[in-house]
C-alpha cells in the first residue's frame, strides 16, 4: 500500500503485541490460544488464589491444581520445545510467558519453575533424566538458602567482598562412589517448593575434602524420597498464587544417575539455568505490564472527569504513552535476548539479566502508573490494579534482586584481555 492509499488521517491499529510484524501462522495461532487461556482461565484463577491463605492455595481442590491441569492440556511440554528450530523457540518461549504473565504472574512463575528440571536435563542432553521424569510432574528449582540468597547465584565469587567469607552452606550433597547423600535445607523462597514432585537441586558438593560451594553440584531428584520434608508455604504480599516454601533433606540418598552436573560443571550449570530463568522473567513481567496498561487504557476511555473521558486530558495521554513505550522496549529486548542466547555458541548471561531487570522494573513502573490513573478505585480490591502492583513489586527481588544482577552483569562486561 502506497502513502496515497493511507486514510486521510493516518492511524495504525496495533496488535496483541504492539508494533510487531506479522508472526508466522503457527505462532500467531499459538499466541491467540494463549491470550484466550490467559483471560478465560489464568486471570480468574489467579484472582481467586490471591484471596486465599497460603495453605488454602496448595490444598486439594484448590484453583492452583485446576490451573496446572488446564495448562498441561495445552500440550506445551519439553518434547514440543525440543522439536522447534532455535528461531521458532525464540519466539514461542517469550510469547508463552508474556501471555501467562498477562493472566497472572504468580501462576506464570509456577509454570516456568516447573519446566526447569527437564529443560536443564535437555540442555545437558541427559537421556536418563529425560526418560525418568515427565512434563506431568510439577517441578521446582531449589537453589536459594537461608544464609545464602544471592550467594547461590555467584559461585565465581564476583560479588564477594574481599573481607567476606561464604560460611557454612545450608545444603550439601556428599558424593561417594555411585551414591549421593543430601543433607540440609533450601530456603522458603523455592517456587513450587511446598508441592513439587521433582526438584532441580543446586547445592554445595563434598567429594571428600569438605563441602565447596564454588564447586557444587546439580541433581534432578524426586521429592517423595525418604528424608525429604517441606516447610509451610509462605504467606506473602504478592504473587500469592505461587506457592513458595522450604525443602529439607535428611540423609536423602540417590544414585549417581541423578547427578546432572558435578563440581567440574557447576559454574556452567548456574550460568545456564540463570540465563534461562532471567529470560523467562523478562517475558512474564512484560506480560504483566501489558495487562496493567490494557486495563488503564480501557479505564481511561470509560472514566469521565471534567466532563470528558479522562483520556482526553493531555496528562493522561502523556502517561499512557510512556507506559506503552516502556512495554514495547521490554518486550522487544526480551525477544532479542532469547533469540541471541538460543543461537549463540555461549549464551550471554549479562544480556539475560538486562531482560529480567528491564521487564520487572517496567512492570512495577507501569502497574504503579496504571493504578494512579484508576485513582482511589485502583486501591480497592474491586479492581485488579492493586494486585498487579503487588505481583510486580515481588519481581524486583525474585530470581536475583535487580541490584545484585546489575553488579554481576557489570562484571561480565569486563574484558580481562584489555586490563593486562
Amino acid at each position: 500500500m502506497g502513502v496515497r492509499d493511507w486514510p486521510a488521517s493516518p492511524r495504525s491499529q496495533l496488535g496483541v503485541s504492539g508494533a510487531e510484524p506479522p508472526l508466522p501462522p503457527m505462532i500467531a495461532e499459538f499466541q491467540q490460544t494463549l491470550r484466550r487461556f490467559a483471560l478465560e482461565v489464568v486471570r480468574p484463577l489467579g484472582m481467586r488464589l490471591d484471596r486465599m491463605s497460603a495453605g488454602e492455595v496448595i490444598a486439594p481442590g484448590s484453583p492452583f491444581w485446576e490451573f496446572h491441569r488446564k495448562y498441561r492440556e495445552l500440550g506445551i511440554g519439553i518434547e514440543t520445545l525440543r522439536a522447534l528450530s532455535p528461531e521458532d523457540l525464540s519466539l514461542m518461549f517469550p510469547i508463552l510467558f508474556e501471555e501467562l504473565g498477562y493472566g497472572d504472574a504468580g501462576l506464570a512463575i509456577s509454570a516456568g519453575a516447573s519446566t526447569l528440571p527437564l529443560l536443564l536435563a535437555y540442555r545437558f542432553d541427559n537421556g536418563f533424566l529425560l526418560e525418568r521424569f515427565s512434563d506431568s510432574q510439577l517441578g521446582c528449582w531449589g537453589i536459594t538458602e537461608p544464609d545464602h540468597g544471592s550467594d547461590q547465584l555467584d559461585p565465581s565469587g564476583q560479588l564477594l567482598d574481599s573481607r567476606g567469607r561464604y560460611g557454612k552452606p545450608n545444603c550439601v550433597a556428599t558424593l561417594r562412589g555411585d551414591r549421593i547423600v543430601i543433607n540440609g535445607q533450601k530456603s522458603a523462597w523455592v517456587s513450587n517448593g511446598p508441592v513439587a514432585e521433582i526438584c532441580i537441586l543446586y547445592c554445595a558438593a563434598d567429594t571428600g575434602s569438605g563441602p565447596d560451594p564454588s564447586h557444587g553440584c546439580v541433581l534432578v531428584i524426586p521429592l517423595d524420597l525418604p528424608g525429604v520434608s517441606r516447610g509451610k508455604p509462605l504467606d506473602k504480599m504478592g504473587q500469592r498464587a505461587l506457592p513458595q516454601g522450604e525443602i529439607f533433606f535428611d540423609n536423602v540418598e540417590v544414585g549417581r544417575d541423578y547427578l546432572l552436573a558435578g563440581p567440574e560443571d557447576y559454574q556452567r550449570a548456574v550460568y545456564c539455568i540463570h540465563s534461562e530463568a532471567n529470560g523467562l522473567m523478562g517475558g512474564t513481567f512484560a506480560g504483566l505490564a501489558q495487562a496493567a496498561f490494557d486495563l488503564a487504557l480501557d479505564y481511561a476511555h470509560e472514566r469521565r472527569q471534567g466532563g470528558v473521558p479522562i483520556i482526553r486530558h493531555q496528562s493522561v495521554q502523556h502517561r499512557l504513552f510512556h507506559m506503552y513505550r516502556k512495554i514495547e522496549a521490554a518486550r522487544a529486548l526480551t525477544r532479542r535476548v532469547i533469540l541471541y542466547n538460543n543461537t549463540a555458541p555461549v549464551p550471554a548471561l549479562q544480556a539475560a539479566m538486562t531482560s529480567k531487570v528491564t521487564g520487572t522494573q517496567t512492570s512495577f513502573e507501569v502497574a504503579s502508573e496504571a493504578l494512579q490513573l484508576f485513582g482511589g478505585n485502583g486501591l480497592t480490591r474491586e479492581y485488579p490494579l492493586e494486585k498487579l502492583l503487588r505481583d510486580a513489586r515481588a519481581s524486583l527481588i525474585e530470581d536475583g534482586c535487580n541490584e545484585i544482577l546489575a553488579i554481576k552483569g557489570g562484571c561480565y562486561l569486563i574484558d580481562e584481555a584489555r586490563l593486562r
